[in-house]
């Protein structure tokens, strides 16, 4: 399908000959937008706990979702940022265009913010558009850990559903419901860390409401069916309106009262029998 309202982006792999294609329709439509979500005051908290872990000249990958867009837009007091992030989003135009981003301090494809897909508004496409600052390219470079460790202090935030107190993230589904892929989630989490300066964060809210009721997203162990995207040797930085840790260097303990320290205040006490029971805690 042709469509001259869809961007013509730049970059590896960015272009189809004629003669590799069976059938062409053209067809012309408005793309239809996705609208960022606004932040809440629990997102914005948990951005502050990351902002403050991120250095100037840092490389970044964000997610979607209300945590991902409050940290975005907390990063506009950082200086000389440099984007490799497999989404590009809303807010990363605007770190752009305030001069928050240059991509002179990446040590990697340097001066070219490089991503493999958008979503947003109609700024955004429209700012793709034969952008030479833009480098689109697919997953299996944008998402290699290899690729991704040569950026300098890159910072990887993703987002999970739910995180047990080995540190273990569930990203994909809640029991046998299937919510999403695995996605470059551990891709990131790797190269991250993989990367000189380099630190990789799971940013969360500590629970939600389901039919009027809270449920915590930090449980003492994953109900049956749930898939472990991320391994809790992998995991490193774990922030949710409760604080932040560094997950890395602890006992498996320590990351239990850790992580019970992050939940919300109502399921503190539960999550703590459960791991003295089980023999994590004394």
């Amino acid at each position: 399908e042709v469509n001259p309202k869809v961007p013509y982006v730049l970059g590896k792999s960015n272009k189809i000959h004629v003669s590799e294609v069976d059938k062409i329709v053209e067809y012309e439509r408005p793309i239809m937008p996705y609208d960022t979500p606004e932040s809440d005051d629990i997102a914005k908290k948990i951005s502050d706990y990351i902002i403050a872990e991120v250095p100037d000249g840092a490389t970044i990958q964000l997610g979607l979702g209300n945590v991902s867009t409050a940290i975005g837009y907390g990063l506009m007091t950082k200086n000389d940022l440099g984007i490799h992030t497999e989404l590009f989003n809303q807010p990363m135009i605007d770190l752009i265009e305030n001069g928050n981003v240059t991509n002179k301090c990446k040590g990697f494809m340097d001066g070219l913010n490089v991503y493999s897909f958008s979503l947003g508004t109609e700024k955004l496409y429209k700012f793709l558009d034969k952008n030479p600052a833009m480098y689109c390219a697919p997953f299996d470079f944008v998402n290699d850990p290899r690729i991704i460790a040569k950026n300098k202090r890159f910072v990887s935030i993703n987002s999970t559903m739910s995180i047990d107190i080995y540190g273990q993230c569930a990203s994909e589904c809640i029991a046998w419901n299937q919510q999403s892929g695995t996605g470059g989630q551990l891709d990131f989490v790797r190269g991250a860390q993989w990367s000189e300066g380099g630190k990789s964060f799971i940013a969360m809210t500590s629970s939600f409401i389901k039919n009027g009721k809270r449920v915590s997203k930090i449980v003492s162990s994953f109900a049956p069916g749930s898939v472990v995207t991320t391994p809790r040797s992998d995991v490193q930085y774990v922030a949710t309106e409760y604080g932040c840790v560094n997950l890395k260097p602890l006992s498996i303990g320590d990351r239990a009262r850790a992580l019970i320290g992050l939940a919300h205040p109502d399921f503190r006490d539960e999550l703590r029998e459960e791991a003295k029971a089980h023999g994590l805690m004394k």
